[in-house]
Protein backbone atom coordinates (compact mmCIF):
# COMPACT_ATOMS: atom_id res chain seq x y z
CA UNK A 1 0.00 0.00 0.00
CA UNK A 2 1.30 3.75 -0.83
CA UNK A 3 2.99 5.53 1.62
CA UNK A 4 4.07 9.35 1.76
CA UNK A 5 7.55 10.08 3.40
CA UNK A 6 7.76 14.05 4.04
CA UNK A 7 10.39 15.61 5.28
CA UNK A 8 9.44 18.89 6.71
CA UNK A 9 10.47 22.38 8.17
CA UNK A 10 11.38 23.32 4.84
CA UNK A 11 9.86 26.90 2.99
CA UNK A 12 7.35 27.00 0.24
CA UNK A 13 7.46 29.11 -2.86
CA UNK A 14 6.09 29.58 -5.95
CA UNK A 15 2.85 28.88 -8.13
CA UNK A 16 0.55 25.95 -8.58
CA UNK A 17 -1.91 25.33 -11.30
CA UNK A 18 -5.57 24.75 -9.58
CA UNK A 19 -7.30 21.56 -11.27
CA UNK A 20 -11.03 21.31 -12.23
CA UNK A 21 -13.07 20.78 -9.00
CA UNK A 22 -13.71 17.15 -8.03
CA UNK A 23 -17.31 17.96 -6.74
CA UNK A 24 -18.26 19.80 -9.91
CA UNK A 25 -17.09 17.39 -12.24
CA UNK A 26 -18.95 13.94 -10.75
CA UNK A 27 -22.41 15.27 -10.88
CA UNK A 28 -21.51 16.59 -14.54
CA UNK A 29 -20.43 13.18 -15.80
CA UNK A 30 -23.60 11.34 -13.79
CA UNK A 31 -25.62 14.69 -15.80
CA UNK A 32 -24.52 12.94 -19.15
CA UNK A 33 -26.63 9.97 -18.46
CA UNK A 34 -29.68 12.19 -19.35
CA UNK A 35 -29.42 12.02 -22.94
CA UNK A 36 -28.04 9.97 -25.70
CA UNK A 37 -24.98 11.85 -27.42
CA UNK A 38 -21.48 12.44 -26.44
CA UNK A 39 -20.24 15.29 -23.83
CA UNK A 40 -17.31 16.49 -23.91
CA UNK A 41 -15.60 18.06 -20.09
CA UNK A 42 -12.78 19.67 -20.52
CA UNK A 43 -10.16 20.08 -17.35
CA UNK A 44 -11.32 16.79 -15.54
CA UNK A 45 -8.78 15.87 -12.61
CA UNK A 46 -7.27 12.63 -12.70
CA UNK A 47 -8.32 11.24 -9.83
CA UNK A 48 -9.67 7.80 -8.20
CA UNK A 49 -13.05 9.39 -7.83
CA UNK A 50 -13.31 10.39 -11.23
CA UNK A 51 -11.67 7.01 -12.90
CA UNK A 52 -14.69 4.88 -10.39
CA UNK A 53 -17.61 7.04 -11.78
CA UNK A 54 -16.19 6.62 -15.46
CA UNK A 55 -16.07 2.65 -14.46
CA UNK A 56 -19.96 3.26 -13.38
CA UNK A 57 -20.86 4.90 -16.96
CA UNK A 58 -19.76 2.61 -18.51
CA UNK A 59 -20.90 -0.43 -16.93
CA UNK A 60 -24.36 1.35 -17.29
CA UNK A 61 -23.82 1.00 -21.17
CA UNK A 62 -21.76 4.57 -22.04
CA UNK A 63 -18.81 5.07 -23.93
CA UNK A 64 -15.81 6.70 -22.36
CA UNK A 65 -12.47 7.94 -23.74
CA UNK A 66 -10.18 10.05 -21.30
CA UNK A 67 -7.30 12.17 -22.79
CA UNK A 68 -5.13 13.87 -20.50
CA UNK A 69 -7.98 16.02 -18.70
CA UNK A 70 -10.25 15.74 -21.52
CA UNK A 71 -12.97 13.28 -21.32
CA UNK A 72 -15.73 12.53 -23.82
CA UNK A 73 -19.27 10.20 -22.43
CA UNK A 74 -21.01 8.47 -25.40
CA UNK A 75 -24.08 8.05 -23.82
CA UNK A 76 -25.80 7.19 -27.14
CA UNK A 77 -26.41 3.17 -25.81
CA UNK A 78 -26.91 3.30 -22.44
CA UNK A 79 -28.96 0.23 -21.49
CA UNK A 80 -28.06 -0.82 -18.06
CA UNK A 81 -30.02 1.63 -15.46
CA UNK A 82 -28.21 -0.37 -12.44
CA UNK A 83 -25.44 1.04 -10.14
CA UNK A 84 -24.04 -1.70 -8.49
CA UNK A 85 -22.81 -2.79 -4.51
CA UNK A 86 -18.80 -2.85 -5.36
CA UNK A 87 -18.25 0.68 -6.96
CA UNK A 88 -21.06 3.04 -5.28
CA UNK A 89 -19.73 1.60 -1.98
CA UNK A 90 -16.05 3.16 -2.32
CA UNK A 91 -17.75 6.65 -3.57
CA UNK A 92 -20.73 8.46 -2.19
CA UNK A 93 -20.85 10.76 -5.25
CA UNK A 94 -21.62 7.94 -7.45
CA UNK A 95 -24.88 7.90 -6.10
CA UNK A 96 -25.87 10.88 -8.62
CA UNK A 97 -26.40 8.62 -10.82
CA UNK A 98 -29.76 7.97 -9.59
CA UNK A 99 -31.56 11.15 -10.73
CA UNK A 100 -30.66 10.51 -14.21
CA UNK A 101 -30.98 7.48 -14.73
CA UNK A 102 -34.52 7.72 -13.31
CA UNK A 103 -35.38 10.48 -15.40
CA UNK A 104 -34.13 8.59 -18.75
CA UNK A 105 -35.59 5.75 -18.30
CA UNK A 106 -38.33 5.67 -15.56
CA UNK A 107 -36.66 3.39 -13.26
CA UNK A 108 -33.16 2.61 -12.09
CA UNK A 109 -31.52 0.54 -9.22
CA UNK A 110 -28.59 1.89 -7.04
CA UNK A 111 -26.75 0.53 -4.21
CA UNK A 112 -26.48 2.52 -1.00
CA UNK A 113 -23.58 4.80 -1.27
CA UNK A 114 -20.45 4.60 0.85
CA UNK A 115 -17.22 6.71 0.59
CA UNK A 116 -15.73 8.16 3.48
CA UNK A 117 -15.17 6.58 6.70
CA UNK A 118 -17.33 9.35 8.45
CA UNK A 119 -20.75 10.01 8.62
CA UNK A 120 -23.80 9.73 8.68
CA UNK A 121 -24.53 11.66 5.62
CA UNK A 122 -27.94 10.14 4.64
CA UNK A 123 -29.91 9.81 1.61
CA UNK A 124 -32.92 10.42 3.15
CA UNK A 125 -33.42 14.20 1.79
CA UNK A 126 -32.38 12.79 -2.01
CA UNK A 127 -35.26 9.89 -1.53
CA UNK A 128 -38.09 11.92 -0.21
CA UNK A 129 -37.20 14.28 -3.07
CA UNK A 130 -37.74 11.76 -5.53
CA UNK A 131 -41.01 10.52 -4.24
CA UNK A 132 -42.14 14.00 -4.06
CA UNK A 133 -41.32 14.25 -7.66
CA UNK A 134 -43.96 10.79 -8.32
CA UNK A 135 -41.15 8.20 -7.95
CA UNK A 136 -42.22 4.74 -5.97
CA UNK A 137 -38.65 4.26 -3.82
CA UNK A 138 -38.47 0.94 -2.16
CA UNK A 139 -35.25 -0.15 -0.55
CA UNK A 140 -34.60 -3.77 -1.63
CA UNK A 141 -31.30 -5.81 -0.51
CA UNK A 142 -29.32 -2.62 -0.37
CA UNK A 143 -30.22 -1.43 -3.39
CA UNK A 144 -32.37 2.01 -3.72
CA UNK A 145 -35.49 0.89 -6.94
CA UNK A 146 -37.22 4.09 -7.88
CA UNK A 147 -39.87 4.14 -10.70
CA UNK A 148 -41.84 6.47 -12.64
CA UNK A 149 -43.28 6.56 -15.72
CA UNK A 150 -42.69 10.08 -16.12
CA UNK A 151 -41.42 12.36 -13.25
CA UNK A 152 -43.90 15.48 -12.71
CA UNK A 153 -42.77 18.89 -10.95
CA UNK A 154 -43.57 19.71 -7.08
CA UNK A 155 -42.22 22.46 -4.34
CA UNK A 156 -39.68 20.41 -2.54
CA UNK A 157 -37.90 21.97 0.77
CA UNK A 158 -35.05 20.52 2.20
CA UNK A 159 -34.39 20.59 5.87
CA UNK A 160 -30.72 20.95 5.41
CA UNK A 161 -29.42 22.33 1.68
CA UNK A 162 -27.64 19.00 1.26
CA UNK A 163 -25.49 19.30 -1.70
CA UNK A 164 -26.15 15.51 -3.04
CA UNK A 165 -29.44 15.88 -2.95
CA UNK A 166 -30.25 19.11 -4.38
CA UNK A 167 -27.77 17.84 -7.38
CA UNK A 168 -29.74 14.96 -7.31
CA UNK A 169 -33.33 16.40 -7.74
CA UNK A 170 -32.01 18.94 -9.94
CA UNK A 171 -31.13 16.15 -12.38
CA UNK A 172 -34.66 14.42 -12.16
CA UNK A 173 -36.71 17.30 -12.83
CA UNK A 174 -34.88 18.82 -15.79
CA UNK A 175 -36.90 16.58 -18.19
CA UNK A 176 -40.16 16.27 -15.27
CA UNK A 177 -43.43 17.08 -16.48
CA UNK A 178 -44.18 20.41 -15.07
CA UNK A 179 -42.26 23.05 -12.67
CA UNK A 180 -40.02 22.02 -9.38
CA UNK A 181 -39.19 24.36 -6.78
CA UNK A 182 -36.26 23.97 -4.30
CA UNK A 183 -36.49 25.61 -1.61
CA UNK A 184 -33.34 25.54 0.81
CA UNK A 185 -31.11 24.17 -1.77
CA UNK A 186 -27.44 24.18 -1.71
CA UNK A 187 -25.98 26.80 -3.58
CA UNK A 188 -22.04 26.06 -3.71
CA UNK A 189 -20.44 27.23 -6.95
CA UNK A 190 -20.39 23.16 -7.76
CA UNK A 191 -24.65 23.16 -7.39
CA UNK A 192 -24.20 26.62 -10.06
CA UNK A 193 -21.82 24.65 -12.35
CA UNK A 194 -23.96 22.06 -12.70
CA UNK A 195 -27.10 24.18 -13.00
CA UNK A 196 -25.58 26.42 -15.93
CA UNK A 197 -24.43 23.08 -17.36
CA UNK A 198 -28.12 21.39 -17.51
CA UNK A 199 -29.13 24.64 -19.21
CA UNK A 200 -26.65 24.28 -21.46
CA UNK A 201 -28.40 20.64 -22.51
CA UNK A 202 -31.64 22.74 -22.98
CA UNK A 203 -32.77 22.82 -19.58
CA UNK A 204 -34.80 25.75 -17.80
CA UNK A 205 -33.24 26.39 -14.38
CA UNK A 206 -34.13 29.92 -12.41
CA UNK A 207 -32.58 31.06 -9.45
CA UNK A 208 -28.76 28.92 -9.91
CA UNK A 209 -26.54 30.88 -6.87
CA UNK A 210 -29.53 31.08 -4.47
CA UNK A 211 -31.48 29.10 -2.19
CA UNK A 212 -34.41 28.63 -4.21
CA UNK A 213 -33.97 27.04 -7.40
CA UNK A 214 -37.03 26.39 -10.06
CA UNK A 215 -36.72 24.03 -12.55
CA UNK A 216 -39.28 24.20 -15.62
CA UNK A 217 -39.28 20.63 -17.40
CA UNK A 218 -38.44 20.07 -20.93
CA UNK A 219 -39.53 17.52 -22.65
CA UNK A 220 -35.74 16.94 -24.22
CA UNK A 221 -32.23 17.98 -23.51
CA UNK A 222 -29.13 17.71 -26.03
CA UNK A 223 -25.69 17.02 -25.44
CA UNK A 224 -23.64 20.01 -24.35
CA UNK A 225 -19.67 20.68 -23.83
CA UNK A 226 -18.41 22.06 -20.58
CA UNK A 227 -15.04 23.10 -18.83
CA UNK A 228 -14.72 22.54 -14.95
CA UNK A 229 -14.59 25.18 -12.14
CA UNK A 230 -11.17 25.16 -10.59
CA UNK A 231 -11.05 23.43 -7.25
CA UNK A 232 -11.56 25.90 -4.38
CA UNK A 233 -11.00 22.86 -1.76
CA UNK A 234 -7.49 21.91 -3.54
CA UNK A 235 -6.89 25.94 -3.33
CA UNK A 236 -7.50 26.33 -0.04
CA UNK A 237 -5.32 23.60 0.73
CA UNK A 238 -1.80 25.09 -0.87
CA UNK A 239 -3.15 28.56 0.46
CA UNK A 240 -3.46 27.70 3.60
CA UNK A 241 0.17 25.35 3.27
CA UNK A 242 1.19 28.93 1.92
CA UNK A 243 0.17 30.67 5.19
CA UNK A 244 2.07 28.17 7.26
CA UNK A 245 5.30 28.01 5.25
CA UNK A 246 5.83 30.48 2.92
CA UNK A 247 4.33 32.40 -0.05
CA UNK A 248 2.10 30.63 -2.52
CA UNK A 249 0.26 31.39 -5.24
CA UNK A 250 -2.64 30.09 -6.93
CA UNK A 251 -3.31 29.87 -10.73
CA UNK A 252 -6.89 29.66 -12.14
CA UNK A 253 -8.72 30.28 -8.94
CA UNK A 254 -11.82 32.10 -8.42
CA UNK A 255 -11.52 34.33 -5.43
CA UNK A 256 -15.61 34.52 -4.78
CA UNK A 257 -15.37 30.86 -4.02
CA UNK A 258 -13.15 31.67 -1.13
CA UNK A 259 -14.34 34.49 0.15
CA UNK A 260 -14.36 33.28 3.88
CA UNK A 261 -11.05 31.47 3.85
CA UNK A 262 -9.14 34.50 2.84
CA UNK A 263 -10.52 36.63 5.16
CA UNK A 264 -9.84 33.99 7.93
CA UNK A 265 -6.02 33.84 6.22
CA UNK A 266 -5.72 37.31 6.56
CA UNK A 267 -6.96 37.71 10.29
CA UNK A 268 -3.80 35.37 10.73
CA UNK A 269 -1.53 37.88 9.61
CA UNK A 270 -1.09 36.25 6.45
CA UNK A 271 -1.19 38.97 3.46
CA UNK A 272 -3.32 38.11 0.95
CA UNK A 273 -2.79 39.48 -3.06
CA UNK A 274 -5.55 38.87 -5.65
CA UNK A 275 -4.91 39.69 -9.17
CA UNK A 276 -7.47 38.18 -11.36
CA UNK A 277 -7.80 34.68 -11.09
CA UNK A 278 -4.02 34.78 -9.06
CA UNK A 279 -4.25 34.49 -5.49
CA UNK A 280 -1.27 34.85 -2.97
CA UNK A 281 -0.94 34.21 0.08
CA UNK A 282 2.12 35.03 2.10
CA UNK A 283 2.78 34.24 5.89
CA UNK A 284 3.09 36.52 8.72
CA UNK A 285 6.35 36.19 11.12
CA UNK A 286 3.72 35.50 13.76
CA UNK A 287 0.44 33.21 12.67
CA UNK A 288 -2.42 34.73 14.89
CA UNK A 289 -5.22 32.06 16.33
CA UNK A 290 -8.53 32.57 14.56
CA UNK A 291 -11.78 30.72 15.37
CA UNK A 292 -13.24 28.75 12.85
CA UNK A 293 -16.88 27.85 12.12
CA UNK A 294 -17.97 25.38 9.22
CA UNK A 295 -21.47 26.26 7.19
CA UNK A 296 -22.91 25.89 4.22
CA UNK A 297 -21.51 28.18 1.12
CA UNK A 298 -21.00 30.65 1.39
CA UNK A 299 -19.40 30.50 4.63
CA UNK A 300 -16.23 28.43 5.93
CA UNK A 301 -16.09 25.25 3.99
CA UNK A 302 -16.37 22.18 6.05
CA UNK A 303 -13.73 20.23 3.29
CA UNK A 304 -11.52 23.05 4.78
CA UNK A 305 -11.63 22.26 8.17
CA UNK A 306 -9.18 20.09 8.90
CA UNK A 307 -6.33 21.87 7.01
CA UNK A 308 -7.37 24.95 9.13
CA UNK A 309 -6.72 22.72 12.61
CA UNK A 310 -3.09 21.75 10.92
CA UNK A 311 -1.99 25.31 10.78
CA UNK A 312 -3.73 26.07 13.92
CA UNK A 313 -1.58 24.03 16.07
CA UNK A 314 1.07 26.32 15.42
CA UNK A 315 -0.39 29.80 16.04
CA UNK A 316 0.54 31.65 18.84
CA UNK A 317 -2.71 30.91 21.17
CA UNK A 318 -5.34 29.28 21.41
CA UNK A 319 -8.30 28.56 19.14
CA UNK A 320 -11.18 27.11 18.26
CA UNK A 321 -12.78 25.37 15.52
CA UNK A 322 -16.71 23.85 14.74
CA UNK A 323 -17.71 22.16 12.04
CA UNK A 324 -21.51 22.21 12.11
CA UNK A 325 -22.06 20.57 8.95
CA UNK A 326 -20.78 17.39 9.84
CA UNK A 327 -20.48 16.96 13.82
CA UNK A 328 -17.99 13.81 13.25
CA UNK A 329 -15.56 14.89 10.63
CA UNK A 330 -12.34 14.89 13.57
CA UNK A 331 -10.44 11.73 12.74
CA UNK A 332 -7.49 13.47 11.47
CA UNK A 333 -6.99 15.12 14.93
CA UNK A 334 -5.35 12.09 16.96
CA UNK A 335 -3.13 11.68 14.21
CA UNK A 336 -2.47 15.32 14.24
CA UNK A 337 -2.12 14.78 17.72
CA UNK A 338 0.66 12.21 17.29
CA UNK A 339 2.64 15.08 15.44
CA UNK A 340 2.94 17.11 18.93
CA UNK A 341 -0.30 19.08 18.61
CA UNK A 342 -2.46 19.91 21.36
CA UNK A 343 -6.10 19.71 19.98
CA UNK A 344 -8.85 18.37 22.25
CA UNK A 345 -12.60 17.34 20.69
CA UNK A 346 -15.96 17.50 22.63
CA UNK A 347 -18.63 16.60 20.34
CA UNK A 348 -18.15 18.70 17.41
CA UNK A 349 -15.68 21.19 18.38
CA UNK A 350 -12.16 21.71 18.70
CA UNK A 351 -9.99 23.72 20.91
CA UNK A 352 -6.35 23.93 19.61
CA UNK A 353 -3.06 25.17 22.12
CA UNK A 354 -0.74 26.85 19.76
CA UNK A 355 2.85 24.99 19.63
CA UNK A 356 6.06 26.27 18.23
CA UNK A 357 6.60 23.34 15.87
CA UNK A 358 5.25 19.72 15.01
CA UNK A 359 7.62 16.85 15.20
CA UNK A 360 7.60 13.97 12.63
CA UNK A 361 6.03 11.09 12.86
CA UNK A 362 4.18 8.01 11.88
CA UNK A 363 0.19 8.64 10.59
CA UNK A 364 -2.50 7.15 9.51
CA UNK A 365 -5.06 9.04 6.57
CA UNK A 366 -9.34 8.14 7.52
CA UNK A 367 -10.28 10.31 4.58
CA UNK A 368 -9.72 12.61 1.93
CA UNK A 369 -9.63 15.97 3.50
CA UNK A 370 -8.02 14.32 6.63
CA UNK A 371 -4.88 13.36 4.50
CA UNK A 372 -4.29 16.93 3.12
CA UNK A 373 -4.54 18.08 7.09
CA UNK A 374 -1.65 15.42 7.48
CA UNK A 375 0.09 16.42 4.88
CA UNK A 376 0.11 19.94 5.76
CA UNK A 377 1.02 18.60 9.09
CA UNK A 378 3.68 16.82 7.92
CA UNK A 379 5.12 20.08 5.80
CA UNK A 380 5.18 22.03 9.02
CA UNK A 381 6.73 19.36 11.13
CA UNK A 382 9.95 18.75 11.96
CA UNK A 383 12.17 15.71 10.74
CA UNK A 384 9.99 12.88 8.30
CA UNK A 385 6.35 12.44 8.68
CA UNK A 386 5.49 8.97 7.27
CA UNK A 387 1.39 8.83 6.50
CA UNK A 388 0.50 5.73 5.15
CA UNK A 389 -3.28 4.46 3.60
CA UNK A 390 -2.60 7.36 1.42
CA UNK A 391 -5.57 6.54 -1.28
CA UNK A 392 -7.67 8.51 0.53
CA UNK A 393 -5.66 11.76 -0.50
CA UNK A 394 -5.78 10.20 -4.78
CA UNK A 395 -9.38 11.06 -4.17
CA UNK A 396 -9.56 14.40 -4.20
CA UNK A 397 -6.19 15.70 -5.15
CA UNK A 398 -4.66 15.40 -8.21
CA UNK A 399 -0.65 14.54 -8.19
CA UNK A 400 -0.45 16.61 -4.89
CA UNK A 401 3.07 15.55 -4.11
CA UNK A 402 4.18 17.01 -7.57
CA UNK A 403 2.40 20.11 -7.21
CA UNK A 404 4.15 20.91 -3.35
CA UNK A 405 7.39 19.57 -4.41
CA UNK A 406 7.27 22.53 -7.08
CA UNK A 407 7.14 24.81 -4.59
CA UNK A 408 10.37 23.65 -2.29
CA UNK A 409 8.45 20.64 -0.12
CA UNK A 410 10.34 16.98 0.57
CA UNK A 411 7.31 14.64 -0.35
CA UNK A 412 8.37 11.03 -1.99
CA UNK A 413 5.69 8.32 -2.51
CA UNK A 414 6.63 5.05 -1.63
CA UNK A 415 4.72 1.47 -3.59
Amino acid sequence: MDKIIIHGGKPLKGEVTLSGAKNAVLPIMAASLLVGGTTHISRVPDLRDTRTMIKLLELVGAKTHLKGNDLWIDSEHVDTPVAPYDLVKTMRASFYVLGPLLARFGETKVSLPGGCAWGPRPVDYHLRGLELLGAKVTLEKGYIHAKAKRLKGNHIRFDFPSVGATGNILMAAVTAHGTTVIENAACEPEIVQLCQFLNLMGGKITGIGTHKISVEGVKELSPSDVSVIPDRIEAGTFLIAGAALGEVTVLGGEPGHLKVLLEKLEQTGAKIKISGKKISVRKSDVILPVDVTTAVFPGYPTDLQAQWIALMTIAKGDSVVTDTVYHDRFSHVPELNRLGAEIQVSDNVACIKGRKHLVGAPVMSTDIRASASLIVGGLMAQGKTEISRVYHIDRGYEKIEEKFNSLGADITRLN
